[in-house]
């Protein structure tokens, strides 16, 4: 295990620290500074915690692309998520939070995320993917994506 690990994780996982990203378009890469609050019992940024922080620069991408994202006709969902925890995170400490887009679909966008060191991009905390969908709120039911967001993605 490198430095700083505490796990060992299998070279092929889905979307590795080490996957080559260049070939993803960059979405939004958003800083966030560590808060006392997100530490747990073992004095390590809570592993739920990095969930907050993929919500939290989901939603500045997404108010970056247009105002009212979340009340119009339709709103994105989160339907999937893939964590790789890659080594512990302490406080205090700055991250940046990178979003890519990993897959366009109809009604749907998978998003590939990593956390790393706002100091040094190579210490990489998380990585993985989440997939939002988007829906008619009124129904429930998916809707084809809104052109802003295939226009973010291409």
């Amino acid at each position: 295990m490198g430095e700083g690990a505490f796990f060992s994780f299998p070279k092929e996982s889905a979307m590795t620290a080490t996957t080559a990203l260049t070939s993803l378009r960059l979405l939004a890469d958003v800083p966030i500074t560590l808060r006392w609050r997100d530490l747990d019992a073992f004095n390590h940024v809570n592993n739920s915690t990095f969930l907050t922080f993929l919500e939290e620069a989901r939603i500045v991408w997404l108010s970056r692309l247009f105002e009212n994202w979340d009340r119009g006709e339709v709103t994105p969902i989160m339907a999937a998520t893939q964590l790789n925890y890659r080594r512990q995170l302490n406080w205090p400490g700055r991250i940046v939070v990178e979003l890519y887009c990993e897959r366009l679909g109809n009604t749907s966008l998978t998003i590939a995320h990593r956390i790393v060191d706002a100091g040094d991009a190579s210490i990489v905390y998380l990585d993985g993917n989440v997939v939002m969908v988007w829906i008619d709120p009124a129904s429930g039911r998916p809707v084809p994506l809104p052109q802003v967001i295939r226009n973010a993605c291409a």
